[in-house]
C-alpha cells in the first residue's frame, strides 16, 4: 500500500501499554491501546505493533515517544532508549521521527545521541499540545500507572523538572494511576466498621478493583490481568479487596465494601491534590485544569476540589467524536500524531 503523506501515526511506547493514534489532515480519526508488558520480553512490544497495525497502516509519517525504557528488562534508561530506538528502526526504517522534549523531533539516528531527552518525554509531548490548545492551564494526565501534572503558561510548557527523578521531587510526576496501582501503594490502612485496619502488604488487589466497585471504571482501560487472575467483575473485585484486610466477601455488606473502595480512591485523590496544589502555585486562579488520560473521572474531582474549571483534553483536540475518548486515553500518542503534522 502506498503511504499517504497526509496521514501521521503517533506512538507512545510504554512499559505496560503501546498506544497509537492516527491523524489524517491534522484530525484524529482513530486511536487504540494494547497491553504490552515489556518486563516479560520485547516480544510483547512486537505483538502490540501487530495488534495495532490497522491504526498506522499506510501512514506517511510515524512519530514516537516513550517511557518503556524504564522497564526492568533494561539495565539502564539509556540502554532502554537505545534498544527501543532499534526496534523502531527495524519496523519503521523510513519516515520516522522521535520526540526529544525541548529539542523537538529528531530522526532515529539523531535521537540515539539524545537518549536522556528522549527518555520518558511523553508527558512533555502531551503538555506541548495542551499548551497550544488551552494556553494558561494546569495539565493533569492520569494514566494506568502514573499521573503527570504540568503547568502551562502562555501556551508553553512551564515545567520545573524534566527527568522522572526531577519531576518526582517537584510534584510534576505522581506514581499513581487509575488502574494498575497496588492498593498498598495508596494507603496503609482502611476503615472497617469504624476502625482503621492495617492492610496486608500483598498484591491482592489494585486500584482498578476499587474503581470497578464504584462503577467508574471503563473496562476497556483495564487491560492487564487482575491480581488473582480471576474475573473482572464487581464480585471479583470485592473478593480481592477483602483479602487486603484479611476478610472474605460475606464478612461485610455490599455498601460497606463500596465505602472501603471509596476510601482508597479518596486517598489517591488526596495524593494527587497535594502535588497539584504545589505545581499550580505559579498559575492564576482562573487557569483551568485540562484533564487527559484514563483517569479523567478522578481529575474532574480534583478540579472541583481546587475550584478550577475543568477542560477535557478529549474535547480540545481536533478529532472525530467517536474516537475522542480513546484519543484522550492515548494522549501522548495523540500529541505525537498532531505535533508531527505541523
Amino acid at each position: 500500500m502506498e503511504k499517504e503523506k497526509h496521514i501521521v501515526a503517533g506512538f507512545d511506547i510504554g512499559g505496560a501499554h503501546l498506544k497509537v493514534t492516527r491523524a489524517e489532515h491534522g484530525r484524529v480519526v482513530a486511536a487504540a491501546t494494547a497491553a504490552t508488558p515489556l518486563w516479560q520480553g520485547l516480544d510483547k512490544l512486537e505483538a502490540g505493533f501487530q495488534e495495532l497495525e490497522p491504526i498506522y497502516r499506510g501512514a506517511g509519517l510515524h512519530a514516537f515517544t516513550m517511557t518503556g525504557e524504564l522497564s526492568d528488562i533494561f539495565p539502564s534508561r539509556e540502554a532502554g532508549v537505545t534498544t527501543l530506538l532499534k526496534q523502531i528502526a527495524e519496523r519503521f526504517p523510513a519516515e520516522s521521527l522521535v520526540y526529544a522534549g525541548p529539542e523537538g523531533f529528531a530522526g532515529i539516528d539523531a535521537a540515539a545521541n539524545l537518549t536522556m531527552d528522549v527518555a520518558s518525554a511523553n508527558w512533555h509531548a502531551t503538555a506541548a499540545l495542551a499548551g497550544r490548545l488551552a494556553g494558561d492551564a494546569l495539565l493533569v494526565d492520569m494514566g494506568s500507572t502514573t499521573t503527570d501534572i504540568v503547568a502551562l503558561e502562555a501556551g508553553a510548557v512551564a515545567n520545573e523538572g524534566y527527568t522522572d527523578a526531577e519531576r518526582l521531587l517537584t510534584g510534576e510526576l505522581v506514581y499513581t494511576g487509575f488502574t494498575r496501582t497496588f492498593l498498598f501503594g495508596v494507603a496503609s490502612s482502611a476503615p472497617v466498621r469504624g476502625r482503621l485496619t492495617p492492610l496486608m502488604n500483598e498484591y491482592f488487589a489494585s486500584i482498578a478493583d476499587a474503581h470497578r466497585i464504584l462503577g467508574v471504571l471503563d473496562e476497556a482501560d483495564d487491560r492487564h490481568p487482575s491480581a488473582d487472575g480471576k474475573e473482572k467483575t464487581v464480585a471479583g473485585s470485592i473478593a480481592r479487596l477483602a483479602r487486603m484486610i484479611g476478610r472474605d466477601t460475606a464478612d461485610l455488606l455490599p455498601g460497606e465494601w463500596r465505602d472501603i473502595a471509596a476510601w482508597f480512591s479518596e486517598q489517591q485523590l488526596r495524593t494527587i491534590h497535594d502535588a497539584a496544589f504545589r505545581v499550580a502555585g505559579k498559575l492564576a486562579a482562573e487557569a483551568p485544569i485540562v484533564g487527559a488520560g484514563t483517569g479523567r473521572w478522578q481529575i474532574k474531582r480534583l478540579a472541583q476540589r481546587m475550584e478550577r474549571r475543568f477542560l477535557d483534553f478529549a474535547d480540545l483536540i481536533p478529532a472525530d467524536d467517536a474516537v475522542r475518548n480513546a484519543a484522550s486515553s492515548a494522549a501522548p500518542a495523540t500529541a505525537m500524531a498532531l505535533l508531527a503534522a505541523v
